[in-house]
């Protein structure tokens, strides 16, 4: 008998289970339901589109609608899943009535914290989510003149580069001290802020918005701030994710302290016969086991994979995660793995601490950048429990390498001695990993 899985969200999850359903068992009917126009695009790139970098929207889509068809995977597009019946094994779909399902995949994405102010219905607040909005929003863009984007989260910090590089008059407010406040540390964010000073925008820390303005014909014309009044006429509303996770909380699927669905290193949930992936679900920090929830496109991805293969009857394990991480922020690319300062700070984490400044290349070489890169390691053992950086290239790269490092327990010794690449248009003689760690080791040794 032919298996039916069933997967809510056509975003990288739910496209990833998709593709890992097929590939466990070809002959499934493998059902794919998305609220939107489209499926599998990168909506991370959509900032870039904005700010011109990346040429235009149809760059960000991963393949033709007729390649899900061609690879026998049936996508439903601008059609809602109202409810799911556990029980029955069903889900309710708005005009196609009651779906049964062998295997459930949840992959319903996030949803913006509500900023809980008034005038949150006022035209002009741009939510930066879906790639047909943000079309129609980037029309929109070249007449603003003035706009302010609310909290200097990972997508906030992209659109304020974004529209600072489209000239608009850009200001930010957050409730946090600097930007990424929950993540980032301060002197790595202040080399930021630096940059975007010389763009032109305004910043507005320990600021709480208040109020969204009605410019008197129902858009919005400003916003109130605990700081004063900022007139404008458009707000990108990049309040923190969280989880869409209405269909799995009515279903009565357990939910953890994230608001995510909890699910087991097989993407299971609750229900044998449910699975759960990307930004609706919380996983497991593999160095302090916290729950952490809203992670990346490339998280999800291989999360839905895991989740699609296990759902058609497969046997995968996704692992406890440690947070490579990395973007570009003003005219830097930021980055890290594990914990900051900030972040072991919050949890209680002694650390030791080794910093050195280097650069990208050969100092001889045309484009050389400056790199800063901070470790953290555990007192005594020296086991590199996280690291963040900031500089002009290479970055990713060295957040990937520090990600496996924690995770493997690699020591500031092990660090002090590693190998690098030397050749001056890629790599500098002193890698500055190497020597972060050497100062790490010798900073251990006077305390």
């Amino acid at each position: 008998m032919t298996q039916r899985v069933v997967v809510i969200g056509g975003g990288g999850g739910g496209l990833g289970a998709a593709g890992g359903a097929k590939a466990v068992d070809p002959s499934a009917q493998v059902t794919v339901y998305t609220e939107y126009e489209d499926v599998a695009y990168s909506p991370c790139g959509i900032p870039f589109v904005h700010g011109k970098e990346i040429p235009s929207f149809e760059a960000l889509f991963l393949a033709e609608k007729q390649a899900y068809v061609d690879a026998g995977i049936d996508v439903h597009y601008e059609t809602r899943v109202s409810s799911i019946d556990r029980a029955s094994k069903t889900i309710a779909v708005d005009g196609e009535g009651t779906v049964g399902y062998d295997s459930l995949v949840i992959s319903t994405g996030f949803v913006y914290a509500d900023p809980g102010v008034p005038g949150a219905g006022l035209d002009g607040l741009y939510y930066v989510k879906n790639i047909r909005d943000a079309m129609e929003w980037d029309k929109r863009l070249d007449t603003v003149k003035k706009a302010v984007v609310v909290e200097a989260g990972p997508l906030g910090i992209e659109m304020v580069t974004a529209l600072a590089h489209r000239g608009i008059e850009t200001h930010v407010i957050d409730p946090n001290p600097w930007c990424l406040g929950e993540l980032l540390d301060p002197d790595i964010a202040a080399i930021v802020q630096e940059s975007w000073t010389e763009l032109g925008v305004t910043m507005h820390w320990n600021t709480t918005l208040l109020g969204f303005l009605d410019n008197g014909s129902g858009s919005v014309g400003g916003v109130t701030t605990s700081g004063g009044t900022i007139d404008c006429d458009l707000v990108v509303v990049a309040t923190h994710k969280q989880p869409n996770n209405a269909l799995a909380v009515a279903a009565g699927i357990a939910i953890g302290t994230t608001g995510g669905v909890i699910v087991d290193e097989t993407m299971k949930t609750s229900d044998p016969s449910i699975w759960a992936c990307g930004d609706v679900c919380e996983i497991p920090h593999g160095s302090a086991s916290l729950p952490l929830q809203g992670l990346t496109g490339s998280h999800a991805y291989a999360q839905g994979k895991v989740a699609g293969a296990n759902a058609a009857g497969g046997s995968r394990v996704y692992n406890s995660v440690y947070i490579p991480w990395g973007m570009v922020a003003g005219k830097w690319m930021v980055g890290g793995a594990a914990f900051g300062e900030v972040a072991a700070d919050a949890l209680g984490m002694p650390y030791v601490l080794g910093v050195a400044e280097g650069i990208s290349r050969a100092r001889y070489y045309p484009g050389v950048k400056k790199v800063k890169v901070k470790l953290l390691a555990e007192p005594g053992t020296l086991r590199l429990i996280g690291a963040q950086m900031i500089g002009g290239e290479g970055i990713k790269e060295r957040a990937d390498f520090l990600g496996v490092a924690v995770k493997k327990g690699l020591t500031l010794f092990d660090l002090a001695t590693m190998e690098n690449v030397y050749s001056p248009p890629i790599g500098a003689l002193n890698e500055p990993i190497a020597v972060a760690a050497q100062n790490g080791v010798a900073a251990s040794r006077r305390s």
